[in-house]
């Protein structure tokens, strides 16, 4: 039994296991016995090697049924561990409830929308290791100046260190991608807040780069309410462009823009 890829569903399996193994090693190791969810396994590339690990005490979700069925067939290991569910509608509290880490080859149709609910549970996921498109790996690991820094840039790096592991080539899946792929690996950084108002600190990112041509002056005209009130270092951070910020700028620029929150 085989599973057909769904395009539809972004699928793309991982047939080189080399690059299985790498993946799933470069999930740091626990002292004890970790929570660990495996979004998308598929046909179970990475799922084999999870479920090896005695560290890790895994859940897996997988939206396409026919992948379930082919994991339960051919991996008895994963019986009462696997989830058929969308992973961007799973509530993660009745999954999980401490702690967990994330692992995958996330469908790259929906990679960002992982990443944005990822984000709404840091405080509980220390580290991600996923398989992405190697153009969204090199956006999210990126520094500031860079024409490919952007707004899962800084959201991310807000909350995670962010390391670019290897790159993989589309030979490695079946069917192969018309993309090279990457695999990144986020680790929770020690902020335990932001210092400024955490929504309104995401609309102003979203809203500088939505408009990232124009400086910070034209393209927050929608949030800014008196410019003129501003001090004159943020007065002059306003006539960059969005890409030539880091976090701290935009912390320093959302709290000029709402300043006690």
């Amino acid at each position: 039994m085989e599973v057909r890829a769904k395009k539809a569903l972004g699928q793309h399996f991982l047939v080189d296991q080399n690059a299985a193994r790498r993946i799933v090693d470069s999930l740091s190791d626990g002292s004890q016995v970790q929570d660990v969810l495996e979004i998308g396994p598929g046909m179970g590339v990475l799922t084999q090697y999870l479920l090896s690990r005695e560290d890790v005490d895994l859940k897996a979700v997988e939206l396409d049924g026919e992948s379930v069925g082919y994991l339960l067939t051919h991996f008895p290991g994963i019986q009462g561990k696997l989830l058929q569910a969308d992973y961007l509608r799973l509530d993660m509290n009745r999954v999980f409830k401490g702690p967990y880490r994330i692992i995958g080859n996330f469908p790259y149709n929906i990679s960002s929308q992982i990443f944005f609910k990822i984000l709404d549970d840091k405080d509980r996921v220390p580290e991600v290791v996923c398989m992405i498109q190697k153009e969204v790996a090199e956006r999210i690991a990126e520094k500031p100046g860079s024409k490919t820094y952007g707004i899962l840039s800084v959201l991310l790096q807000a909350w995670y260190d962010i390391e670019y592991l290897f790159t993989v080539e589309p030979g490695a899946f079946a069917p192969p991608p018309k993309v090279r792929s990457a695999v990144i690996r986020l680790r929770r950084n020690g902020r335990t807040a932001l210092g400024c108002d955490e929504k309104l600190f995401k609309t102003v990112v979203k809203t500088a780069f939505n408009q990232r041509r124009k400086t910070l002056r034209n393209a927050l005209k929608p949030i800014l309410k008196d410019a003129s009130a501003l001090s004159e270092d943020i007065s002059a951070m306003l006539d960059l462009r969005a890409e030539r910020l880091g976090v701290e700028d935009f912390v320093r620029l959302t709290s000029a823009i709402a300043p006690g929150l």
